[in-house]
C-alpha cells in the first residue's frame, strides 16, 4: 500500500496527540522526504520549505533512511510537540501541518503532512526549491522572480497570460504609444518587456487590448428619444483597443449633445452643454476599471435628460459610494492597465479622477446597479445652451435653421412629392449620413401623426420610406 493509504485496520485520535496509522511501505519522491530521527529535524525544515515552493503539499517522515526502510523511533507527545513547534519557529509563513504517530511495518515513525499556497517559503530565513529529492537553496534571482510572479497573479485580469487567441502586436501601434510614453524603442518584443507586458515568455492581457492587431474590444453607444430606453434614435458599436475606443465615446458624446458657444476676447470657443473634461474623465475611468472578467461591453447612453457611461463592474470591496464622492482613496482593479494610461498622462496615480469629474461636474451622479457602474451627467435645458453659428456637424443642421420646427419643415417639404427614405431624406437636407438629429424629428413627425411609414408592419425594414400623412399635408399647406 502506497504512503497516503490507509489499512482497514486504521486507529487514530486527536491532532497532535498520538495518532497511529497502519501503512504498509512509503516511496521518498519530490513530495516527500525521509530523516532518520529528530537530529535531522533542521535539514527536515529545510525540506519543507523546498517543497511547499515547489508543488504546495508534500509530507515529511522521521523514523524511516533515506533509501526506504524503516528504522522507527521513540515518539511520545512531548516529541511530537517538538516538531510542531520548530515548524511553527522556522517556517515563514506560517503553516498548520499535521503531525501524526505512524506504525510503519511495525516501527513508530512521526508522520508531517503540510501545505500551503503562500510562497516563498523560508525555513531559517532562508528559501529552498525541491529538485529530485534534494533542497536546493534558491538565488537572490530565482527568489526576485517567484516573488514577482506571487505579485502578478494577485494583480488581476490585466496581469493573468494571454490565453484562447493568439496575439500579434500592432508594432505602429505599439511604437506610437513607446514615443508617446517617452521610452527609447528598440523593437517590439523589448518593448512590450519594459512596459511589463512580456513576462517569462508570455504575453499579457493587458498587451491585446492596447495593442493587438484585431480589434480587442466593444464600445456600444446608443442616442435614445425618451427618459427610458425603450424608443432608439440611433445605435452604433465600434470595435477596436482601449485607446481608440476612449476617442470614439467622446466624439459620440460630442456629436449627440448640444454645443453652445462663448466668447473668449474676439475668439468663439464651443461650449459643450457638459463638460467635455468631466465626461472624458468617466470614459477613461471606464476603461480603466471595469470588469474584464465579465463579458459585457462599457456603453455609453444619452437620453433627453442626461448621458450615462456604464462599465461592468461594482466597486471594489472596502470602497461605497459614499467614499467615492468624499476622498481620494484608489482602489485600482486592473493595476498594469492603469499604469500604461499613467505612462501616456491619461490619469495620474493619486486617485483624481472622481474629484475632477466632480469639480467640473458637481451635478454628477454614481450608481451601482445589476454589476454594472454608471457615471450619469445631467443635461442642460435647450434654453440654457447658446447655439453657435455653426455645429460639430456641417449642414442645415448646425446653422440658425437648426430650430426642430424648421427641420421637421424641411423634412415634410421634401416629402410632398413622394416617399422617401431616411438615407434620401439626409441627402435632400445636405447631410453626408443620417444623424441621430434626424433619427429624432423623424420620430417626432411619426408621433404626431404627420408623417407614416410605407411599410408599417415592418419598422426597422431596409426597404422602409416615410410619406406625408393627409394631417402632415394640410399642416404644410
Amino acid at each position: 500500500m502506497a504512503i497516503g493509504s490507509w489499512s482497514p485496520g486504521l486507529r487514530s485520535s486527536a491532532h497532535l496527540n498520538k495518532r497511529t496509522i497502519f501503512v504498509s511501505h512509503v516511496k521518498e519522491s519530490e513530495t516527500i522526504e525521509f530523516k532518520k530521527s529528530l537530529a535531522e529535524l533542521s535539514e527536515g525544515l529545510h525540506s519543507i520549505a523546498a517543497i511547499l515552493n515547489k508543488h504546495g503539499a508534500g509530507e515529511l517522515w522521521f523514523g524511516i533512511k533515506n533509501d526506504g526502510p524503516p528504522v522507527g523511533m521513540e515518539v511520545s507527545e512531548t516529541t511530537l510537540r517538538k516538531v510542531s513547534q520548530a515548524i511553527a519557529a522556522h517556517i515563514e509563513p506560517r503553516i498548520y501541518p499535521e503531525v501524526s504517530t505512524v506504525d510503519l511495518q511495525g516501527k513508530s515513525c512521526i508522520r508531517v503532512i503540510f501545505s500551503g499556497n503562500e510562497k516563498p517559503y523560508y525555513a531559517h530565513g532562508r528559501a529552498y526549491m525541491r529538485v529530485a529529492d534534494e533542497d536546493r537553496q534558491l538565488s537572490a534571482k530565482e527568489l526576485e522572480s517567484m516573488i514577482l510572479r506571487k505579485n502578478r497573479n494577485h494583480l488581476g485580469w490585466d496581469a493573468e497570460p494571454i490565453t484562447g487567441a493568439a496575439f500579434a502586436p500592432d508594432v505602429p501601434k505599439l511604437r506610437a504609444f513607446v514615443s508617446r510614453a517617452g521610452l527609447p524603442w528598440v523593437n517590439a518584443k523589448n518593448a512590450l518587456d519594459s512596459l511589463g507586458l512580456l513576462v517569462d515568455g508570455n504575453y499579457l492581457n493587458a498587451a491585446r487590448v492596447f495593442f493587438s492587431k484585431a480589434p480587442p474590444l466593444t464600445l456600444r453607444c446608443a442616442v435614445f428619444g425618451t427618459p427610458s430606453t425603450s424608443t432608439i434614435i440611433d445605435q452604433h458599436d465600434f470595435q477596436g483597443d482601449i485607446l481608440s475606443l476612449i476617442e470614439e465615446a467622446e466624439k459620440y458624446i460630442l456629436k449627440n449633445i448640444r454645443i453652445g458657444m462663448k466668447l473668449e476676447g474676439l475668439v468663439r470657443v464651443d461650449v459643450p452643454e457638459i463638460d467635455r473634461e468631466a465626461f472624458r474623465e468617466a470614459i477613461i475611468n471606464a476603461f480603466c476599471h471595469r470588469d474584464y472578467r465579465d463579458p459585457d461591453e462599457v456603453r455609453i447612453a444619452i437620453f433627453p435628460d442626461r448621458v450615462e457611461v456604464r462599465n461592468p463592474g461594482t466597486l471594489l470591496e472596502g470602497l461605497t459610494l459614499r467614499k467615492l464622492r468624499t476622498s481620494k482613496v484608489s482602489r485600482r482593479r486592473n493595476p498594469l492597465i492603469a499604469d500604461l494610461l499613467r505612462r501616456i498622462q491619461l490619469i495620474e496615480a493619486w486617485g483624481r479622477g472622481i474629484p475632477l469629474i466632480l469639480d467640473k461636474a458637481p451635478n454628477a451622479r454614481f450608481t451601482e446597479v445589476a454589476g454594472t457602474f454608471i457615471a450619469s451627467f445631467p443635461r442642460a435645458p435647450a434654453s440654457e445652451v447658446v447655439e453657435p453659428e455653426s455645429g460639430p456637424e456641417s449642414g442645415p443642421e448646425s446653422g440658425p435653421e437648426s430650430q426642430p420646427e424648421s427641420i421637421a419643415s424641411r423634412i415634410m417639404t421634401a416629402l410632398e412629392k413622394s416617399p422617401l427614405s431616411k438615407a434620401e431624406l439626409a441627402r435632400s437636407l445636405g447631410h453626408g449620413s443620417i444623424s441621430s438629429k434626424l433619427n429624432l424629428r423623424v420620430i417626432q413627425l411619426l408621433e404626431s401623426g404627420l408623417i407614416e411609414r410605407t411599410i408599417p408592419d415592418k419598422p426597422n425594414s431596409r426597404l422602409q420610406q416615410y410619406r406625408l400623412t393627409p394631417k402632415g399635408r394640410a399642416r404644410l399647406d
